[in-house]
């Protein structure tokens, strides 16, 4: 790729409270095409204080789009999803190896790279 940079990964962390509990999120991966097939935007939600267990959401990867997006994600949209999971059965201050936990929601859609919006639009204007 030459003349073009290198997409960086965005570093978004934020925190909030629960129930009482001082929760940290913070983004572990853009959405992405991998070899066993698409995979959407990856949080990590964990305890502000101490070694527990680990929480990743994963926003389902949006297939109407060719290219990955960079979704609009704030404390708010994690949050809920955080409380869904905790509702699920999920207990941030039980021991264990992390939970995984798919959002019943997805993201709205961020603003495109400039050099994918060229294609993208060639390929879906014929």
């Amino acid at each position: 790729m030459h003349g073009q940079k290198k997409r960086r990964k965005r570093s978004l962390s934020s925190e909030f409270e629960i129930d009482g509990l001082h929760l940290v999120w913070e983004l572990v991966s853009e959405p992405q095409w991998t070899t066993h097939g698409p995979k959407g935007l990856c949080v990590s939600v964990r305890l502000a204080q101490g070694a527990h267990r680990e929480l990743t959401i994963e926003y389902p990867y949006d297939r109407a789009t060719f290219f990955p997006q960079r979704p609009k994600l704030s404390a708010a949209i994690v949050e809920t999803e955080t409380r869904a999971a905790m509702a699920q059965g999920w207990n941030p201050e039980s021991r264990g190896r992390g939970v995984y936990f798919m959002a019943t929601t997805a993201l709205e859609l961020g603003q495109q790279p400039a050099g994918n919006a060229i294609l993208q639009s060639v390929r879906y204007s014929q």
